[in-house]
């Protein structure tokens, strides 16, 4: 009865499809992560001046349900918008991957955890399973803006102001988390804001194009609708 209910609805929502690019995703992100030694260091002075903090554990753990979420949001309640952001998304996640691949990067900024708090704990636990490995550009910081971007495009919130500012500050502080537990050198944010700024101008001159042409063709099409009156 569920595989039943489960085929219908993505009868009905074809679109969701396109989430079957974790497959591929996962192996070859998994793959470098177990078979790949990084060759480039990546590093800033400013890192030095950035403490670590383990009650950034918080935010950098609601990546997850907020990221997740917004996937599971969109894909019911508006399909372009959750078109786009899984077109900057992906587009962003295979753009890393593929520079991981051809530069294999890390960086060396972790140091030794020595409190004993309920944080520190989860801040351990998520490095043991988080290698300091593929980290230039930040896929955490560029999906996080991805999710935020669709956020404040999407117009059927009832609250938009504050769901709106909800996520961006969740955003900010989700990539301000990558840099305070030392799983980011602040290059590999600046890159990741980089990468999701060129995809959603690549988004919008995209609809741009779209709605001239859109237009035009209405023109013409009006135009001749008043000639085959005369």
């Amino acid at each position: 009865m569920m595989k039943e209910k489960l085929l219908r609805w993505v009868r009905e929502n074809p679109h969701c499809l396109v989430l079957l690019y974790f497959i591929p995703y996962l192996i070859w992100f998994f793959s470098l992560e177990f078979l790949v030694e990084p060759k480039y260091w990546i590093y800033s002075p400013l890192d030095d001046l950035i403490p670590f903090c383990e009650y950034f554990i918080i935010p950098y753990g609601l990546w997850f349900p907020y990221f997740l979420g917004a996937l599971r949001f969109f894909v019911q309640k508006d399909k372009e918008i959750f078109l786009r952001l899984c077109f900057i998304m992906f587009t962003g996640m295979t753009v890393c991957l593929l520079i991981y691949t051809l530069m294999p990067n890390g960086i060396n900024l972790r140091q030794e955890i020595t409190g004993d708090n309920l944080f520190c704990k989860i801040a351990l636990l998520m490095r043991s399973v988080d290698t300091p490995t593929n980290v230039c550009p930040s896929i955490h910081v560029s999906s996080t803006l991805a999710v935020d971007w669709a956020v404040q495009h999407y117009q059927g919130f009832k609250r938009p102001k504050l769901v709106r500012g909800l996520s961006l500050l969740l955003a900010f502080s989700i990539c301000l988390s990558t840099v305070f537990l030392k799983q980011h050198s602040v290059i590999d944010v600046f890159y990741g804001i980089l990468l999701t700024a060129g995809l959603v101008a690549v988004v919008r001159v995209h609809d741009m194009r779209g709605r001239i042409v859109h237009n035009t063709s209405r023109g013409y099409l009006n135009h001749r609708a008043s000639c085959d009156k005369l």
